[in-house]
């Protein structure tokens, strides 16, 4: 089980999207769950990366400051999905 950065609820790894931090300091959405790199999860929903934006779930997470711009590219790589 896994918290949603968004929503906050706790739900299986299999329903959620990893988003990871890699060891350049590049953030990308991990579908397949797998890949090296920090990660924290999100519901494959809008409304969730609106409320992790808003509630600063991911820069709690990856303990940093996250540039609008990684935000815009998950939401564009989450329509795609």
């Amino acid at each position: 089980m896994r918290q949603c950065v968004g929503c906050q609820e706790m739900k299986s790894k299999k329903e959620m999207i990893r988003v990871i931090r890699t060891n350049e300091e590049e953030f990308l959405l991990d579908a397949t769950g797998k890949k090296n790199g920090r990660g924290a999860y999100i519901c494959p929903d809008p409304e969730c990366l609106k409320k992790a934006v808003k509630n600063k779930g991911l820069e709690r997470s990856f303990k940093q400051a996250i540039p609008m711009e990684v935000y815009e590219a998950l939401k564009e790589e989450m329509e795609k999905l």
